[in-house]
């Protein structure tokens, strides 16, 4: 099983929101879709996991290693809706990683930071699995 995901960049944010079960079978995945994040946007990068069914320890070993890669290249990443079960065990080496309730609230605490409004533009990939 893999996921879906869709990269959305916005002005100084990106939000990378990904859905199915994050395993080890998807880590390599997940990995590309952080590398596509690096080559196409600035900011703090905000993964929506709303549609993430569940995670694996090597899901969540993926996500601290993007958590890595992107404080490597001077960007944050930042968790929103944490699947249901609540676990997150980033490891020791891990740089902090801010968790929102949601991607309303993750959006909102970036729009009041950086000013970002409703209408600002933006540009969208998404695999071809990704719901339209």
């Amino acid at each position: 099983m893999t996921i879906e995901w869709r990269y959305t960049a916005h002005q100084d944010l990106g939000v990378l929101s990904v859905a199915g079960y994050l395993g080890r079978d998807a880590a390599r995945r997940f990995t590309g879709a952080v590398g596509w994040v690096l080559a196409r946007g600035t900011g703090p990068v905000l993964v929506d996991l709303t549609e993430l069914r569940g995670w694996s320890t090597e899901g969540q070993f993926a996500i601290s290693e993007a958590a890595r890669l992107l404080a490597e290249h001077g960007r944050v990443l930042e968790l929103a809706a944490i699947p249901a079960d609540g676990s997150l065990v980033p490891e020791a080496s891990c740089p902090p990683v801010t968790v929102h309730l949601d991607l309303a609230a993750g959006l909102a605490a970036h729009h009041a930071e950086h000013g970002h409004d409703d209408g600002e533009d933006r540009q969208e990939w998404r695999t071809s699995g990704w719901p339209a």
